[in-house]
């Protein structure tokens, strides 16, 4: 794999995974108690013995810089190749950000074209995924393909979340769907592409924008040789709320598609240094992923909790995503949520009661104003409550699904101490949060 140069496409800016995307970009995004979600990707190159990757970030890059460091965790700290963040600069010739995937790779080009590659994998650095590059190389070298796109078959309900592909049993591919509502095709696109180095830097000199839209289904038009490759491993898009939620809980199934626990293919990261967990005399845990530094003293039912979290006596957390450093009160309840890093839940809270508990209140709507929240309804939060990075619920307080509270909220974003069904508090920015 010497002859193979990998481009980790990050610079996505999670716009569908709302409040946990505001200061980090997808890729960055915690994953599975420990992990981040590039670390699946960069793991994939470090076992595939793929040495020289480069990281194409843009949106929020500062949590990915000081993640990846300097490559070690993946064994990519080398003097010959290694791993390089590669973010938008502006020169004379240069307009800076990215426009796009293809555009991004060619304000890059120089640095690819320094290590004289035979061949370009692209990478998505947004996706689940644990896969050997390796028989994907020697499929595109067998049948002389100027790019191989790798694909997986998806069930048919699921297919208008992705690019479709359709190709010949040969493994040619005849054309290319984006998010159709309707389509025979099952193969999705899982933006894995394996370029010839030569065909893709005479295809960039046009300084196309999109991958797909300018580069590859003008070849695939042209009848260029662009063939598929077949994956039948693991691939999730965890690109939305609903995604993320699901393939996070699916890790705590005794029968996961994701195998964490497989020695053979670890997924390495930059672990951090933390005691052992604690649990006190009355805690109880099941069918649940707890990490290091967490102190568990209530109860904890099939959820997952990151790094450092404290569940106090008498509090309980039910099918919900705990990121690291929060602070859950005694006698607090969270059910069916995702809180992010640093979040506070006040004694005797409630976060993420259903909104036809008894006493909860109508759906409130929307609260503040120029959120960016996705969608015009709330079908994207999948009845799931999110608290955004440092937030604080108070004592009592109490959080009906589905809401959002952006990063920062406060006791004041609380009506009499309740946050309706369908409120979404927008994010408050660093000067507003100071004492």
């Amino acid at each position: 794999m010497r002859d193979v140069l990998a481009l980790i496409l990050s610079g996505g800016g999670g716009e569908r995974l709302g409040v946990l995307c505001a200061e980090r970009a997808v890729s960055a995004l915690p994953f599975g108690g420990k992990y981040r979600v590039i670390d699946f990707v960069l793991s994939n190159c470090a076992h595939s013995g793929v040495g020289r990757v480069g990281v194409l970030a843009q949106h929020a890059p500062a949590s990915l810089n000081d993640h990846i460091g300097s490559g070690r965790a993946w064994d990519l700290d080398r003097r010959n190749g290694g791993v390089v963040i590669l973010q938008p600069y502006q020169t004379r010739s240069h307009t800076g950000w990215y426009r796009g995937t293809a555009d991004a790779i060619a304000q890059n080009w120089d640095w690819v074209e320094e290590h004289r590659p035979e061949r370009v994998l692209v990478l998505s650095g947004d996706h689940i995924v644990r896969m050997d590059y390796g028989p994907l190389v020697a499929s595109h070298i067998e049948r002389e393909a100027a790019v191989t796109v790798a694909v997986t078959r998806v069930a048919a309900h699921e297919a208008h979340r992705f690019g479709m592909v359709h190709a010949e049993p040969s493994g040619r591919i005849r054309s290319l769907e984006e998010k159709p509502e309707r389509t025979d095709a099952a193969l999705a696109n899982m933006g894995i592409y394996l370029f010839e180095t030569g065909w893709l830097a005479d295809l960039l000199r046009a300084r196309p924008v999109d991958l797909v839209l300018d580069v590859l289904r003008p070849q695939v038009a042209a009848d260029q040789r662009v063939m598929a490759y077949e994956f039948d491993g693991y691939w999730e898009d965890v690109g939305t709320v609903a995604s993320y939620y699901r393939a996070s809980l699916e890790l705590l199934s005794p029968s996961s598609r994701l195998e964490l626990h497989d020695a053979r293919w670890p997924i390495l990261t930059r672990d951090e240094e933390r005691p052992p967990v604690w649990l006190g005399p009355e805690a109880r845990i099941e069918d649940s992923l707890v990490a290091n530094g967490c102190r568990v003293e209530g109860r904890v039912r099939r959820s997952i909790l990151f790094a450092g979290v404290h569940v106090a006596p008498g509090a309980e957390v039910n099918e919900s995503v705990i990121m690291a450093d929060t602070r859950i009160a005694e006698h607090a309840r969270v059910d069916h949520a995702i809180l992010d890093k640093y979040v506070r839940i006040g004694a005797g809270a409630r976060v993420g009661e259903s909104a036809g508990a008894p006493g909860a209140p109508a759906d409130g709507g929307s609260a503040g104003s120029g959120t960016a929240e996705p969608g015009a309804g709330h079908e994207w939060l999948a009845g799931l409550s999110l608290v955004g990075k440092d937030t604080w619920v108070p004592d009592g307080g109490r959080v009906l699904r589905p809401s959002v509270i952006g990063v920062g909220g406060r006791y004041e974003d609380f009506a009499e101490g309740v946050l309706a069904a369908g409120t979404v508090v927008p994010n408050r920015r660093w000067f507003e949060v100071l004492p």
